[in-house]
């Protein structure tokens, strides 16, 4: 069912070391997240079979049935918005955390990492475009945000994530991802750390935001194709994760 994946992220991989030496960067300098969200475990095998080792989830309920039904060397990142109340599902199974936007849950995050073996890599999400629709900590709050996680113990605090207005055009684009650039840049220079991430750009602006100094770029269409919806698809995946033998230790939210 999902033998065209492997073809799509060939195309996606060509593209990406396009954009890179285009931007004249070194070969390796961006990741490629692979958005497996409302797809089954079969599209993220297909892909896993490919040679991908780098996913990305919406949402820690989807993600904590898909992680013990796939290989232990799949790296999992968590791109959508966190709850608090899910803080602790996500530590359990996620490897990094894109979208950390407050304060709350930033000592959230730190107070039940402690102990942790290992320290989750957290990204703060900003929303450089000022879009009510979008998460994302204000651009004019967000050294404060970064000052705070620096002084976290129990994470590793590794960079900035943001997301641009669909359907925006390449000048704006380019602004939004600079922009951010230039807020990692600032950070980086006040708070005397290295902030080495920067996750931005999706499936139709990867190429722009790898101009701009992305370091992760999260694709999920080009990929896997268009999503299922979050209903009856989902739960279809669900079944289809199940079926496997995964343990769902939480229900799939609608």
């Amino acid at each position: 069912m999902f033998e065209y994946v492997a073809g799509q992220l060939e195309n996606v991989r060509d593209e990406i070391a396009e954009a890179v030496a285009d931007a004249g960067r070194p070969d390796g300098s961006v990741t490629l997240v692979a958005v497996s969200k409302t797809f089954p475990k079969e599209a993220v095998e297909a892909a896993y079979a490919a040679g991908q080792r780098v996913f990305g989830e919406n949402r820690v309920q989807e993600l904590s049935v898909k992680k013990p039904a796939l290989p232990d060397d799949v790296e999992w990142h968590l791109i959508g918005h966190l709850q608090s109340n899910k803080v602790g599902q996500a530590l359990a199974c996620a490897d990094a955390i894109h979208s950390v936007d407050s304060e709350k849950l930033l000592n959230r995050l730190n107070r039940l990492a402690e102990g942790n073996q290992r320290k989750p890599r957290i990204l703060l999400e900003v929303n450089i475009s000022g879009e009510e629709s979008k998460f994302g900590a204000a651009v004019d709050s967000a050294m404060r945000l970064a000052k705070l996680a620096a002084r976290c113990e129990n994470i590793e605090f590794k960079g900035l994530m943001t997301m641009a207005p669909f359907g925006a055009d390449s000048r704006e684009l380019r602004g939004i991802f600079s922009a951010t650039r230039e807020l990692r840049d600032k950070m980086e220079a006040e708070l005397g750390l290295k902030l080495p991430e920067l996750s931005m750009g999706m499936s139709s602006d990867f190429r722009a935001a790898i101009m701009e100094g992305a370091t992760l770029v999260r694709v999920g269409t080009a990929i896997f194709g268009k999503r299922f919806s979050r209903h009856s698809d989902l739960n279809a995946n669900r079944a289809s994760l199940l079926r496997v033998g995964a343990t769902e230790t939480t229900p799939f939210s609608r």
